[in-house]
């Protein structure tokens, strides 16, 4: 302040010049000339110094923004600053603020617990299947309990593409009658995926038992209802990886270490969060989708049809036999069917829409097709010909 002074002094007082000031004092004349604007405004007073603080700042959120992003969090300790932001967005807030500015405020609120991030492994790449009803995802979970400490076990599936959960249903005892119950509704109630992926439990395939080439009862169910079944390979949890996060969803949004009065309690309970994990959660690995919104287009519906039944649809029989990978190809287009089928003879009922698999009288697999090329190679038999 006394620098400034002196310099204004030296120009109003003793008559010498802004470039002769700026000289001797080792500044511009542009600050020569802006002392003596805020001493002539100001006076003594105006030569102080003051914050360069800017006086606004257009993309600073207001206090109640603030608030209202700092209670989302507190309330819901999962959501991070993409789903703030997407809340925020449906109540149309404005001016909505960035992704950025909502991370800052939740950390200036010491709402994000350091130790509690996970960095995602560079090497890791998501893959889904291309449309729904390709392949449902299956496993077992556990940690449900009863007020009185019994344990519950869950059978959980969800569909690969669109993470629509189709299962899940509790069991006082996970064996292989409970899994294949809930197993049996899902087909029931959703229809028939192309492909079944669960890991190698005792109650999904008899792979490691002692007796070679025994059939369980999951295996059958999928094998009478042209479904493949698939097996991750041992100590991978990671190929079963959307139905371990749907877990993960399970444990942080509805168990919370919460205890059920009883049986019929925690499956109404479960059944709800599960309609709203379907119908309204959004879901950020589809962009912020709902489930229910991805897995409804483009599922094909399934229905059982009988060869001596006059409805069936009009469409063009070819023959063929089921390769060594259990897989038949129409007009370029491959439809697994189960390697437990190669070398059988299968006829293919093919329409403008939809391929139909039959192993003499028993529908295998409905697909929708994938293209309109010709069907090459036809070889329909009599019987189907005269059906």
């Amino acid at each position: 302040m006394e620098q400034r002074y002196q310099a204004v002094s030296a120009v109003i007082h003793d008559g010498f010049s802004v470039v002769e000031v700026a000289s001797r004092f080792g500044v511009s004349r542009q600050t020569i000339h802006s002392w003596l604007l805020k001493y002539e405004k100001s006076g003594l007073p105006g030569l102080t110094n003051h914050s360069h603080k800017p006086r606004s700042c257009s993309h600073q959120i207001s206090g109640e923004i603030d608030v209202l992003i700092c209670e989302m969090r507190r309330r819901n300790p999962g959501w991070g600053p993409r789903r703030i932001e997407f809340e925020l967005n449906k109540v149309q807030i404005q001016p909505m603020p960035s992704r950025s500015a909502i991370y800052r405020a939740i950390k200036r609120a010491n709402l994000i617990d350091p130790l509690a991030r996970r960095r995602r492994d560079e090497k890791f790449k998501r893959w889904e299947r291309a449309a729904p009803m390709e392949l449902w995802q299956f496993d077992v979970v556990g940690g449900i309990y009863l007020a009185d400490g019994a344990e519950l076990k869950c059978l959980t599936g969800v569909d690969d593409h669109s993470r629509f959960c189709v299962s899940a249903g509790l069991m006082r005892r996970a064996n292989s009658k409970s899994v294949c119950d809930h197993l049996q509704a899902s087909l029931t109630r959703h229809g028939t995926p192309q492909e079944i992926l669960t890991d190698n439990g005792k109650v999904f395939t008899g792979r490691f038992n002692s007796q070679k080439d025994i059939e369980v009862l999951f295996d059958k169910i999928c094998r009478e209802n042209g479904i493949e079944h698939l097996l991750t390979a041992p100590r991978s949890p990671t190929t079963t990886g959307k139905i371990e996060r749907f877990h993960r969803t399970l444990r942080s949004e509805f168990l919370m270490e919460k205890k059920f009065e009883s049986f019929e309690d925690a499956q109404w309970e479960l059944d709800q969060f599960v309609l709203h994990y379907n119908t309204q959660r959004p879901h950020q690995s589809l962009d912020m989708a709902t489930p229910m919104a991805k897995f409804s287009v483009g599922a094909p519906v399934v229905r059982e049809m009988s060869h001596s039944s006059s409805t069936l649809p009009q469409g063009t029989w070819a023959a063929r036999r089921i390769g060594g990978n259990g897989v038949i190809s129409i007009a370029w287009q491959q439809i697994s069917v189960g390697k437990h089928r190669a070398g059988q003879d299968v006829d293919v009922l093919i329409t403008d829409s939809m391929v139909h698999v039959y192993y003499k009288d028993e529908l295998l697999k409905t697909a929708l097709r994938s293209n309109s090329k010709e069907v090459r190679k036809k070889r329909a038999s009599v019987l189907r010909k005269s059906s």
